[in-house]
């Protein structure tokens, strides 16, 4: 990868939100991307402890610039969905007012769970890039777990949110899921991807069948993760 970029990853529950055995139990990866020279990075699914997070950028000596967004589920935004409310853009927009980028077709929900505002969001289409310093990230609508969804490539890496773990692929039965998208996505959308990509998946599933914990590359993933041969 450039040396340029700047990637973190942290998991909840273990390198943020100690105090809150959800985080730990739903195990949720969330991500600071950006440019090492300019010292600019985004946040990827901001959640469980915004103060945690942004305190881990400021370790780095990172100032948070911006929020991506793979998807509408709170544990990856914050907000209250199934009876239960987790922090997320709304504590993190009070501490730290920033752009919120979110696909066009999930804009509605990022809404719903969390209250904010259409003005509070930029929507995005496939293939439109978020500029960080001189860092592009590149998004890619891969809907299936929801309408929305989407993954975020940056030089060598392709931080995947819910669409595709390392073991298993994102839910289809939740509101919003579509199982016939979820092919698509991993059979035409994301198979045209250089296996060489670093898959940076939203969630620690399945890590114990890799060698390097948290990330593998999609060669790997497509030879080991059991769920690209459901569909």
């Amino acid at each position: 990868m450039d040396d340029r970029l700047y990637l973190r990853q942290l998991r909840a529950g273990r390198d943020f939100g100690r105090q809150n055995p959800v985080a730990a139990q739903m195990a949720n990866f969330i991500y600071l991307v950006g440019d090492r020279v300019t010292r600019e990075c985004v946040v990827i699914d901001p959640a469980w402890d915004v103060r945690g997070v942004l305190d881990r950028a400021a370790e780095d000596d990172m100032k948070v610039v911006g929020a991506m967004v793979t998807h509408y589920h709170p544990d990856h935004c914050g907000g209250t969905m199934f009876g239960f409310t987790v922090q997320g853009l709304p504590e993190l927009l009070a501490l730290n007012p920033c752009p919120v980028h979110v696909h066009e077709a999930e804009a509605h929900g990022v809404r719903t769970v969390t209250k904010l505002s259409a003005t509070d969001l930029t929507s995005h289409s496939s293939g439109d890039k978020v500029k960080v310093g001189e860092v592009e990230i590149e998004c890619l609508h891969t809907p299936g777990h929801t309408p929305g969804s989407q993954c975020f490539r940056c030089k060598g890496a392709l931080i995947a949110g819910d669409t595709l773990f390392l073991q298993g692929c994102g839910r289809v039965d939740l509101p919003g899921g579509n199982a016939e998208e979820m092919r698509r996505t991993l059979t035409q959308r994301l198979a045209t991807l250089p296996g060489d990509l670093i898959l940076y998946p939203g969630h620690s599933y399945g890590e114990e069948t890799y060698t390097t914990p948290g990330s593998a590359s999609l060669t790997d993933v497509r030879r080991r993760n059991q769920a690209l041969g459901w569909f």
